[in-house]
């Protein structure tokens, strides 16, 4: 296993994070605890998870299985959970808000049964809160000990931009990481990292859960199928909005149109989605360009 510095910071992960987004659901804990062993044992560091994660099952199981192993197994690991989506349905039960992170965070320590997690991730950009408002809370939580670094999720190249210069200004701790589903962005540079999903996911982005050509198991005005994010998972309303704009639609239809007529005799056709190709190309630009230092 190669190991990498966690962007600038100076805390050594495993090249290859173990995803854990079915863990609770369609991976039932004593496959969970057979594929964390798994890792760990080829040398594997970095785990990753969210809190709405199959309503948080997802933190559990790994909580269960920390409990569960020796000392010399889990205090390598390097725990990354994400706070944002909804977890409950009262008006503050989403978004960046000093309020919802603050209950977000404490109920993923209490799942993961740890005082601090290594990496948090804002999960996605929140327009209604201020972006001071979230970095103080972030830089409170590290100060106080709940969690060591930051980072960023399925977030834009100004929204990134905007996020490191605002901590840049109030003197904040700043992002080491951004998580995002689009495929063609460097694992490393100027200090931050990528925390690349692979295979290339198809459910972080606007184009969420599917809908990206050639695998739109979603289609307009038909009810999502049963046992995915859309239909009834904490982000299935978040998504189902997004996914059922006008524009996003607009876009599959003519990426399916693109698509069909660059079809070649005898192979499947295959051309990029026009929006994630997009995002991949800001996000690039951007972290070639350099952030501030």
């Amino acid at each position: 296993m190669e190991y990498r510095n966690l962007g600038g910071s100076g805390c050594a992960v495993s090249a290859f994070a173990l995803g854990t987004m079915t863990f609770g659901e369609n991976t039932d804990e004593a496959t969970a605890f057979a594929q964390l062993d798994a890792f760990a044992e080829d040398g594997g560091t970095l785990v990753d998870t969210a809190d709405v994660y199959v309503d948080g099952a997802s933190e559990t199981v790994i909580g269960r299985w920390l409990a569960d192993r020796p000392a010399d197994i889990t205090e390598r690991m390097v725990l990354a959970t994400k706070g944002r989506f909804p977890t409950s349905g009262e008006p503050n039960g989403a978004g960046l808000s000093r309020r919802h992170l603050d209950r977000a965070l404490n109920a993923s320590l209490r799942r993961l049964g740890v005082d601090t997690v290594d990496l948090y991730q804002v999960h996605s950009w929140d327009s209604l809160t201020p972006v001071e408002e979230t970095l103080s809370f972030l830089n409170d939580a590290i100060r106080a000990g709940k969690i060591r670094y930051f980072g960023l999720s399925n977030y834009l190249g100004w929204q990134i931009q905007k996020t490191v210069d605002t901590a840049q200004l109030a003197g904040h701790a700043r992002p080491v990481t951004l998580q995002t589903g689009t495929a063609c962005c460097p694992a490393r540079s100027n200090g931050r990292s990528f925390l690349r999903v692979s295979p290339p996911a198809r459910h972080s982005d606007v184009l969420a859960g599917g809908r990206r050509p050639p695998h739109r198991k979603y289609q307009q005005d038909v009810t999502p199928p049963a046992n995915t994010r859309m239909a009834g998972h904490p982000m299935g309303s978040y998504l189902r909005g997004r996914s059922q704009d006008k524009r996003t639609l607009a876009v599959l239809d003519a990426t399916q149109h693109r698509r069909n007529r660059a079809a070649r005799p005898g192979q499947p056709p295959r051309v990029d989605c026009p929006y994630g190709g997009a995002v991949a190309h800001q996000m690039t630009r951007r972290i070639e360009g350099g952030w501030p230092s």
